[in-house]
């Protein structure tokens, strides 16, 4: 069946039908109607923030796209772009879609062989990098990269030859512009919708990474979806971390251009709360994970302070849970509730809210399942997290709950223009133009991916309930039945358990063909660090923590706590707690934080065969 949102919900189509033909163009209307504008703020290297407007970067993305020009790059020539979130992967970005290419996302943290195959089977003929190591990565497999013309190195000097600094790039770009004046401007006006834009390879939880064929249309439209939608204005201002070269942060870098509020830049993760409370942005994307940790940070926070202020923060908690269940259930809350939330706001919300900044009127959840007893913690205490859905094969954002409109649990109603279908089997199927033009030079997966009436089959289980609302079940292949015959969503148990225990980054649940469930708990060693120093563990390594019997007691009583909530089948009878964390480096994790599942359930084999024995 087809379920579009309430009919009721106020959305402006005219921004989705008038929108721009292109990202490039879109750019270029935003800076014709706010040349004066912030753009973008971003770390200045002193200790502060520089701002720019939307022409001083303009102006410089035109020196980069002539630059590029330069170089031989032709209309839906790639660009393959290797860098950390920061302000120049936005000009380089900016720049490439101006010369007509296309942006070919590979994150800092992927291998060098990867980078090469990566670079290599999308046909990159130009690669920006933003440093030294970024560099050697290529350098050490040139010569299965005879396409790259030339590497231009953000961070470092050329070397003569095969590599040039951003700034001979933009030399570039001047000289040809001054020959050419209208070469930039030509190329922008000759991109059509349908023009490849980005090309993302998949995080790749399994084999190589595919990657996903995203044309202008895509972007311009789901741009223009959030705009129609009117959460989001002119005087908001974003605080941008998340990896560029993953779908959700690409998404939230589009969004700014079509509305035209400033962005703060930074993508240095242990920052995040510090910036938060400096640049007071009025909202901001983020992965569960983040959710999770500040909540758990907080919580421990006042476990450690102890006596009245633990009694008057639990309290206070108490009497914002009961106020946001009557907002879920469409109630009022009681007339005592009402004044006891004001005195608990005047306490102890208004605090908490001001370690974010105390601007905040959203957050955005996504990449992940979030817990929805997370997310009720945080709507208590006044700060919405809007859970959303989709996946890079979608432009990142198909579904997403409105801050007028938003059940816990689920990742709310579709974006106008798209449409959902839940097939015979529970998989989620979508059609609309966020959705890819397909897998660059897989017609395979194309053929797996799209049925006979172009819908896209996302490989999730979910359900819509008799409101619109999206409630996502798990990854259909990470789903498995017991001996008993019984399945088991893996994630959705797994967020319901970081969502109470404080001290775990990861729980990996297994049981395919076994008579019951076991996991593996993974550790967050920022946390259980500090658990530790208070627990008479201090100076053990984090090996010698996760193996100590006072850890074992720990987890278990926070297992018997999720057992409680689950179904017979589901709990967990026996868990191991790794004696490592899980990590992108060590290749547990994609880089945008999803749990490569199958990879850790091989590297892990051992132990979850002495959970059976």
């Amino acid at each position: 069946m087809t379920v579009l949102r309430k009919s009721d919900e106020p959305v402006d189509f005219s921004k989705i039908e008038q929108r721009s033909p292109s990202l490039a163009r879109m750019l270029i209307d935003r800076v014709t109607s706010n040349p004066d504008d912030e753009a973008f703020r971003f770390p200045d290297g002193k200790g502060g923030w520089a701002s720019v407007t939307w022409e001083q970067t303009v102006d410089r993305v035109r020196l980069i796209a002539g630059g590029l020009i330069a170089l031989g790059i032709e209309p839906e020539d790639r660009v393959a772009l290797a860098s950390s979130t920061r302000y120049e992967w936005i000009l380089a970005d900016f720049g490439t879609m101006c010369a007509g290419g296309a942006t070919t996302t590979v994150y800092p943290t992927t291998n060098a062989a990867d980078v090469a195959f990566i670079v290599s089977n999308s046909g990159s003929r130009v690669v920006i990098a933003e440093d030294q190591e970024q560099v050697g990565k290529l350098a050490a497999h040139r010569s299965e990269l005879p396409d790259v013309r030339k590497v231009v190195v953000i961070d470092g000097t050329g070397d003569g030859d095969w590599v040039i600094g951003l700034s001979e790039l933009e030399d570039l770009g001047r000289k040809l512009l001054a020959e050419q004046h209208s070469v930039v401007l030509d190329r922008i006006h000759g991109i059509k919708p349908e023009h490849l834009a980005t090309l993302i390879y998949t995080s790749g939880t399994t084999g190589k990474p595919k990657g996903v064929r995203l044309p202008h249309s895509a972007w311009t439209y789901t741009a223009a979806a959030v705009d129609s939608l009117g959460i989001l204005h002119p005087d908001d201002l974003q605080y941008l971390w998340l990896p560029l070269s993953h779908v959700f942060g690409k998404v939230l870098l589009s969004v700014p251009i079509q509305i035209g509020f400033p962005t703060v830049v930074d993508g240095r993760v242990d920052k995040i709360v510090e910036n938060l409370a400096v640049v007071r942005p009025t909202f901001m994307g983020a992965a569960p994970r983040i959710f999770e940790k500040a909540h758990a940070r907080i919580e421990g926070m006042m476990e450690e302070e102890g006596g009245v202020k633990k009694k008057i923060f639990d309290w206070a908690i108490g009497v914002g849970l009961r106020t946001s269940k009557a907002r879920q259930e469409g109630r009022s809350p009681s007339a005592l509730d009402t004044v006891q939330y004001k005195i608990a706001d005047k306490l102890v919300f208004s605090t908490i809210r001001e370690r974010f900044g105390g601007r905040l009127r959203f957050f955005v959840s996504g990449s992940a399942p979030l817990d929805a007893e997370v997310a009720q913690w945080f709507d208590a205490v006044g700060i919405k997290v809007l859970e959303g859905y989709g996946l890079s094969e979608t432009s990142a954002a198909s579904f997403l709950n409105r801050p007028s409109a938003y059940r816990f649990g689920t990742v709310g109603w579709p974006f106008p223009g798209t449409d959902v279908e839940i097939a015979e089997d529970g998989e989620i199927l979508i059609k609309g133009p966020g959705v890819m033009s397909g897998y660059h030079d897989r017609p395979d997966a194309d053929a797996e991916s799209f049925d006979a009436d172009g819908w896209f089959h996302t490989g999730d289980i979910g359900s819509i309930d008799d409101e619109g609302f999206l409630r996502i079940t798990d990854r259909k292949k990470d789903m498995f039945k017991t001996s008993q015959g019984k399945y088991v969503a893996p994630s959705a148990v797994a967020a319901t358990f970081k969502g109470i225990c404080p001290y775990a980054a990861e729980i990996v649940v297994h049981g395919e063909g076994k008579p019951y469930c076991v996991a593996l708990v993974a550790l967050d060693a920022e946390a259980i660090g500090e658990w530790a120093k208070k627990n008479g563990l201090e100076g053990l390594s984090f090996a010698e923590i996760a193996r100590h019997e006072k850890t074992e007691s720990l987890i278990a009583a926070y297992i018997d706590e999720l057992n409680a909530q689950l179904n017979r089948w589901e709990q967990i009878k026996k868990f191991t707690i790794l004696d490592r964390e899980l990590s992108i480096e060590a290749g547990d994790l994609t880089p945008s934080m999803k749990l490569r599942r199958k990879v850790v359930v091989d590297r892990f084999a051992d132990s979850i065969s002495g959970l059976y024995g």
